[in-house]
């Protein structure tokens, strides 16, 4: 258990260390990422960003687990 939850520290520390430059691939800006903007609220579900970070990091995992 201790191992999974270090490695899941490591990929959100490189993660954050990596956030400026994803946000310039457009990661959060996709076609299929759900914004509605009404007076005075925002509501923002990224949902092919997300779909796109899970299979990176399955994949990576994937990569580990070999």
């Amino acid at each position: 258990m201790s191992k999974w939850l270090v490695t899941l520290g490591l990929i959100l520390v490189i993660a954050g260390l990596a956030w400026p430059w994803l946000a310039k691939l457009g990661l959060g800006s996709l076609p299929g990422d759900i914004r509605i903007e009404r007076k005075g609220t925002t509501f923002y579900f990224p949902v092919t960003s997300s779909i796109i970070v899970s299979l990176v990091i399955t994949l990576i995992l994937w990569i580990f687990r070999r």
